[in-house]
């Protein structure tokens, strides 16, 4: 039983290192993945983890309102 402890507490500490490195690799996977699509110009892919999340605001390529118009102030 003893070894079986000891086992199981190396691989808890062997996870508990490894965990941040994971982690941050998977970060980064997804932010390459980001900016291939940005450079490409395709809109935003919606990933299983986005669908609850509304989706970013995009501005508009023409502003509306007499405010904005140069034309007009």
């Amino acid at each position: 039983m003893n070894t079986f402890l000891n086992y199981l507490v190396v691989a808890a500490l062997f996870a508990l290192v490894l965990a941040p490195a994971v982690l941050g690799s998977v970060r980064e996977r997804r932010i390459d993945r980001q900016l291939r699509d940005a450079e490409r110009g395709e809109p935003p892919v919606r990933r299983r983890a986005d669908r609850g999340r509304p989706a970013p605001a995009v501005p508009s390529p023409h502003p509306g309102g007499p405010a904005q118009c140069p034309l007009l102030s």
